[in-house]
């Protein structure tokens, strides 16, 4: 027992080589070594939905450069931890996909600013995507857009039809009593009406929970922009009916403890009726999951019906260059190819992306891709502003852990719960505030129907 302990405390100790844990791709030499007049570069992602068109990318510009070599490496699991431990072991990756947990990064000294790279018709063309804590930070740019995703319901039509619903939810109550629904009908068959990836309490709530209270008109994970303050108060109605659907057992069993490519698999094996996630399901339903089913995505229900706020799609960060690389110049010769505006269209005309550029959007022509049309960004989507980040200053579980763990045992009154967070998030923005991790102004103003 303690042989396996201590063998698995390693494998997460070594997950910054990538092929400790058996998740490298291409391999994972860090440091930007030289050899033989060869500049070797290393490349971290934890995106997996787009990994083998990027991979095709990196190895074109293999070919076209054979000064410098980029080997690529997918992490699967840990992206954040590995590189932390990457960085404090002295074996960071050149260059990285700076979109997970960007402002501690940033804050912790990871990145190389972009700005003495980037000439002034480049500035031009991203000056209208970038946001303060998203792709800058005290000033700086630390790493530049290319595509975002939206945020839909994804529900099995079929599923829908033959349990006489009509329509995919618009309110809450009309998700429960769909999710019932499809159960009551299908459970025989290993069929229910709802799921998340709830291994990760945070990663299944930000594709769902976040949503519904952003388009019924609350903020960000509990943080209001209008106060500068968090008020978890708006979560009762989610959680509620999430734990509705927990007990009723419209939510398929083991949720508890699934990744989201699980989930998609037996989604496309007709065993799940609805649920939300990334416009990332377009390219995972063609090539890594292929699935007969007909299905289709919807817009995010809202609590109550009436919309209040737009729906939040991603789209800042992408890559980053490390400020620990020895070969920045080099760096930079790949990050400039990755981010021109032919790969750029490139990527956007594969479908696994949804365009952030203006000009690529005009430029791009539409996939011919099942369920496309129905991610495409539209009046009712905007990139909402960064929250500020106070998870390391936070004292005791997340706002999603502890949801979750009511939802699963209903240990605890779900008031005492709302009341809990909300004091301590903000005991731990105070301490972010004092100490200069975090800058707040509120904003009085703030309108979530007129984002930028």
């Amino acid at each position: 027992m303690v042989k396996k302990s201590m063998a698995a405390l390693l494998c997460l100790s070594l997950a910054f080589t990538a092929a400790a844990c058996g998740n490298k791709e291409d391999g994972a030499n860090s440091g930007g070594a030289s050899s033989g007049g060869k500049t070797k570069l290393t490349f971290w992602t934890a995106d997996r939905h787009d990994a083998d068109y990027i991979k095709g990318l990196v190895e074109k510009f293999n070919a076209d450069n054979q000064d410098i070599e980029v080997e690529m490496s997918v992490m699967s699991e840990n992206y954040v931890q590995s590189v932390d431990l990457a960085y404090a072991s002295g074996q960071a990756p050149d260059i990285l996909n700076a979109k997970f947990d960007f402002v501690n990064m940033a804050r912790k000294g990871y990145f190389e600013p972009l700005d003495p790279f980037m000439k002034d018709d480049m500035k031009k063309r991203f000056e209208s995507t970038l946001r303060d804590s998203a792709n800058t930070y005290d000033g700086k740019i630390y790493t530049l857009p290319n595509y975002g995703t939206t945020i839909r319901l994804v529900y099995n039509q079929e599923l829908f039809e033959k349990a006489g619903i009509a329509n995919p939810p618009k309110t809450l109550q009309e998700m429960v009593d769909a999710a019932k629904k499809i159960t009551d009908m299908g459970k025989k068959d290993g069929i229910y009406g709802f799921a998340e990836n709830f291994k990760n309490p945070t990663g299944a709530m930000e594709r769902s929970v976040r949503n519904i209270l952003q388009v019924s008109g609350y903020g960000v994970d509990g943080y209001n922009f209008k106060t500068g303050k968090y008020d978890f108060a708006g979560y009762k109605e989610v959680i509620t009916a999430l734990k509705q659907m927990k007990d009723n057992g419209s939510m398929l069993p083991g949720v508890e403890s699934m990744d989201i490519d699980p989930l998609r698999a037996q989604f496309a094996a007709g065993k799940i009726g609805m649920y939300l996630s990334y416009s990332a399901e377009i390219g995972v339903y063609q090539t890594q999951f292929p699935t007969k089913i007909k299905w289709a995505a919807a817009d995010v229900p809202s609590i109550d019906g009436n919309i209040k706020g737009l729906n939040g799609m991603n789209g800042a960060q992408w890559l980053s260059i490390s400020s620990s690389s020895k070969n920045k110049e080099a760096a930079w010769k790949f990050m400039n190819y990755m981010y021109s505006e032919e790969n750029l269209v490139k990527y956007a005309e594969t479908g696994l992306g949804m365009p952030v550029l203006q000009s690529v959007a005009e430029k791009m022509k539409a996939p011919d891709i099942y369920g496309y049309k129905e991610f495409v960004p539209n009046k009712s989507d905007a990139i909402w502003p960064i929250k500020p980040n106070v998870d390391s200053s936070l004292q005791g579980l997340k706002y999603a852990d502890a949801f979750w763990k009511y939802v699963l045992d209903g240990s605890g009154d779900l008031d005492s719960i709302i009341a809990d967070l909300s004091k301590r998030y903000n005991d731990a923005l105070d301490k972010a505030v004092k100490a200069g991790d975090v800058k707040v102004t509120p904003d009085p103003n703030f309108d979530p129907m007129k984002l930028k």
